[in-house]
């Protein structure tokens, strides 16, 4: 029980900051199972789970807020859907599992280090759809067979391309994850029986924390020293996956 409450806690956390910019926590989650020792096969499902909880929030909030852009979405949606749920049905061997995990985390880790630096400026130049069809399909596929929702990867694409703003770009990543999410799970749904019984006290904890980052965030919240914190657990546990 007292790793329940732990792992909660943490889940609370990595739901509150990647909601305060549009995201859904999945790398969080994932590095917070790590650190915990979860099996592979519980952490996928888990980890799509709770983004399918967060995600919502986090898109009805910066909808609201105007953060959101249909023709931002679509060319991307449009084939990450298909080909994250071609990911969701790959099963990768526990020890390719975790090389890619523990990338995708270190990864993750690098974008909260750089969160705070000088943001690109929005150039307002239209956005090649070919380009960002192909992108979608990428980002979709890694999604689906690591068990993220991809936001991490669309958000500095579209901020480094100059596509559009950051209040823009997290209402859009916020919709993109809750898509990528339901579409790998259901690509794997029989590993759905694999959700451990604590998946309850979890959901709660992300649940809370991404109501209160998605509230703060679409209000141009952000707090350096947590985003700095946040990524030093994502480098512990892509080190610790990387090296397991």
């Amino acid at each position: 029980m007292d790793d329940i409450i732990l792992l909660s806690v943490l889940i609370f956390a990595a739901g509150l900051l990647y909601s305060s910019v549009g995201h859904a926590g999945a790398s969080g989650y994932l590095a917070a199972m790590a650190l915990f020792g979860l099996a592979p096969g519980v952490m996928k499902p888990t980890a799509l789970t709770l983004n399918i909880l967060v995600a919502t929030i986090a898109a009805v909030q910066f909808y609201r807020a105007g953060g959101f852009s249909w023709s931002l979405f679509w060319p991307f949606a449009v084939t990450s859907i298909p080909f994250a749920f071609i990911g969701g049905a790959i099963s990768l061997p526990d020890s390719i599992y975790k090389q890619v995990v523990g990338l995708v985390l270190l990864f993750s880790a690098y974008r909260f280090f750089r969160y705070n630096q000088p943001a690109i400026t929005y150039s307002d130049k239209p956005m090649p759809v070919i380009a960002a069809v192909i992108s979608g399909a990428g980002i979709g596929l890694l999604s689906g067979a690591v068990g993220v929702g991809g936001g991490i990867f669309l958000s500095p694409l579209i901020l480094f391309m100059g596509w559009a703003g950051t209040k823009q770009t997290a209402g859009v990543s916020a919709a993109f994850i809750l898509v990528n999410s339901i579409a790998g799970i259901a690509g794997h749904l029989a590993s759905v029986k694999y959700l451990p019984d604590a998946i309850y006290f979890w959901a709660i904890a992300a649940l809370l924390g991404g109501i209160i980052g998605s509230h703060l965030g679409s209000r141009r919240f952000s707090n350096a020293i947590f985003y700095r914190l946040l990524g030093i657990v994502l480098v512990i546990a892509g080190i610790k996956f990387i090296i397991a």
